[in-house]
């Protein structure tokens, strides 16, 4: 084989060299592009359910409010006509209204506090029983927004599992987060019916495609970042979510 041809044979290798570079490059900014819309639309999503949480809080208290004078107006009247048993009845029904109005949870930590309260109102609306205890320091050593979009999933999840039940009174969504060996324990439980799929060891989406959720895959990058601990189960029609972060 003469020179010539050496030399052709390796101009044509690095001219497919060079192409393979600009398609690995093309290929590289359209996934980004792609991953970058995929993050856009879940972040629009977020955004959205949140407005609809928060509202959902401004709607009780704008309808509490709203009623006050009335309230007042009713029990003037019960004291006047001496009616001291129907006002006693009026004030014990008022207080188990207001306690629906009032905060859920008052955990020690402001960003949870949110989060909490718009998702656990969120489930009370869609006629979910609710039961929540939580102890969340004020400062944390991990970022309290990744904290909030690791709760914030896995409480979506859970609503979205308890109101494929169709018996109301069976929807429940348990709650429960504390302080355990210097680390922060979170426990979601919800009601759910039907076997739960699971794949590869994932809990697969019930959502079209059934696939380990985009939510979840978050998650799952999140409590990593952290070196932290998550496990889920299922069991006699209930579903079980645990972490353990460091704080």
């Amino acid at each position: 084989m003469s020179v010539w041809t050496w030399l052709a044979a390796g101009a044509a290798i690095l001219a497919l060299l060079a192409l393979l570079l600009i398609v690995g490059f093309v290929l590289r900014a359209f996934l980004y592009r792609l991953i970058d819309r995929r993050i856009a639309s879940y972040q629009n999503d977020l955004v959205a359910k949140h407005c609809e949480e928060v509202q959902n809080i401004y709607r009780e208290m704008r309808g509490w409010r709203h009623d006050y004078h009335n309230h007042i107006q009713t029990m003037k009247a019960y004291r006047k006509l001496g009616e001291d048993g129907k006002l006693d009845e009026y004030l014990t029904a008022l207080d188990a209204d207001l306690t629906s109005v009032d905060t859920l949870i008052k955990s020690g930590n402001v960003k949870v506090d949110a989060i909490l309260n718009s998702k656990l109102s969120l489930a009370k609306e869609r006629q979910i029983n609710v039961s929540a205890k939580a102890i969340v320091p004020s400062d944390l050593s991990m970022s309290e927004i990744d904290l909030c979009v690791i709760l914030g999933n896995l409480l979506d999840n859970a609503i979205e599992a308890a109101l494929r039940l169709e018996d109301e009174a069976a929807r429940q969504i348990r709650v429960y987060i504390d302080i355990k060996r210097d680390q922060l324990y979170i426990s979601i439980t919800n009601t759910c019916g039907g076997n739960v799929r699971k794949q590869n060891g994932h809990y697969l989406s019930a959502k079209e495609g059934g696939s380990h959720g985009f939510g979840l895959m978050r998650v799952d990058r999140l409590i990593d970042k952290y070196a932290g601990y998550i496990k889920s189960r299922d069991e006699d029609g209930a579903f079980t979510t645990e972490v353990m972060l460091p704080i």
